[in-house]
């Protein structure tokens, strides 16, 4: 059997940086278990399946997908930075003809189109409200050791814990910051989090450029030690400071050893389009 398969950097327009995923374009339906086993082999972040829905599609004329993600270690309910990477294998190797495609997911209907050189994501916006420090005190001490954290939230859709660092860090110390993931699983006593954003307020210090927030993300529960640029967290964090800068356009940069940047933009209908650039490194076929 043969699958062919991409691997793409996502949230970023040169090879070998943002967020690496891996794609496979699956002619026919694939066996349940060597979903896992693909992803497992592939050992990125996320593997990434699109499916055709109906007999008579192709990935050049359809315009409507179904796509699925898996970590190493388990499916996954929303991976924006794979998402990206499966509209870039449509749209830039397979020259899709339509000006948006759909996929049909775990997490609803996601709907990807090109702007001039973004693929811009519409994704859910998800909500998060404040969490008490002392239910979590244990996880955030192993996070960030002494810093100061300034504010504390939970996105209960997502499962994810947002911690905002002091606005009197700069963007050096939350990229300098030596976190050691594996220690969260046992730091983290409610069962309630499956992912923590660490994230400080942007700032025009000098000649960087205008990002409005920097964030760095890690989900060792789901085997993934830290994220380099992931979508799904700026699901939450484009909720977050978009109340708190009381703005609705923003610039963003996930400030892993890789690093990406991501276009903001909150609709009117309660999502988020996320746009990103992304990179085709590697095509091929799976042979099995």
């Amino acid at each position: 059997m043969q699958i062919p398969i991409f691997t793409v950097d996502a949230f970023t327009n040169r090879p070998f940086s943002g967020n690496p995923a891996a794609v496979c374009l699956l002619e026919n339906d694939l066996d349940e278990d060597l979903h896992q086993k693909i992803a497992t082999e592939m050992n990125l972040s996320e593997t990434a399946f699109i499916r055709k829905l109906h007999p008579g599609d192709d990935f050049t004329k359809s315009s409507c997908f179904g796509l699925r993600w898996f970590t190493p270690a388990n499916e996954v309910p929303l991976c924006g930075h794979a998402t990206l990477a499966s509209a870039a294998v449509l749209f830039h190797v397979q020259k899709n003809t339509n000006s948006v495609l759909t996929f049909v997911t775990l997490s609803g209907e996601l709907k990807a189109r090109q702007v001039e050189d973004h693929i811009v994501l519409d994704l859910p916006l998800y909500l998060t409200y404040p969490q008490i420090l002392q239910e979590v005190e244990d996880l955030i001490k192993v996070a960030t050791g002494d810093m100061i954290v300034q504010d504390l939230r939970y996105s209960p859709d997502t499962k994810k814990l947002l911690v905002r660092l002091s606005d009197t860090y700069e963007r050096s110390v939350l990229e300098e910051l030596q976190v050691r993931a594996q220690h969260f699983l046992s730091a983290e006593k409610t069962g309630k989090v499956k992912g923590l954003i660490l994230t400080l307020k942007g700032g025009s210090r000098g000649k960087e450029k205008g990002y409005d927030f920097y964030s760095r993300y890690f989900s060792p529960w789901y085997g993934v030690l830290e994220d380099p640029v992931t979508g799904s967290a700026h699901a939450v964090l484009s909720s977050y400071w978009s109340e708190q800068l009381g703005k609705k356009e923003m610039l963003a940069f996930q400030c892993s050893r890789r690093g990406g940047e991501l276009k903001i933009s909150l609709r009117n209908d309660g999502r988020v389009d996320i746009a990103g650039q992304t990179a085709v490194v590697l095509k091929g076929n799976l042979t099995f």
